[in-house]
């Protein structure tokens, strides 16, 4: 089954710096998991001031700008994983925020797990 993992933080958690620690056990976490068919694509993403909202209300289309500050947590990257349950997506989710606490003490977010729907 799939499984989309969210990194959520708050926006000023972007202001800074990723400690090398993490960047370089995030490199190696992520390129074993490639290799073992399990992460299928992760990327980070850019500041809510290089996107944009449609929303569709009341049966009318209306576009936002970013940045977004009525935002109090954005997701600020995202993995595709392929696991055999939600005790592996469990497992692997917290592997990821394990690199975090032990690399970047200060990091305040969160790893939310959804599995894809078999529309």
């Amino acid at each position: 089954m799939k499984y989309l993992m969210l990194i959520t933080h708050a926006e000023a958690q972007r202001t800074q710096a990723i400690p090398e620690g993490l960047m370089a056990a995030m490199g190696e976490f992520v390129t074993t998991q490639m290799k073992r068919g399990v992460i299928k694509e992760t990327a980070g993403l850019k500041p809510t001031s290089d996107g944009f909202r449609i929303r569709s209300s009341g049966g009318r289309l209306s576009v936002t700008d970013g940045p977004f500050p009525e935002t109090k947590e954005l997701v600020g990257g995202f993995a595709i994983a392929e696991l055999k349950s939600p005790e592996e997506a469990r497992e692997l989710a917290r592997e990821f925020m394990e690199l975090h606490r032990v690399h970047w003490p200060a990091f305040d977010g969160t790893c939310e797990v959804r599995p894809f729907d078999d529309m």
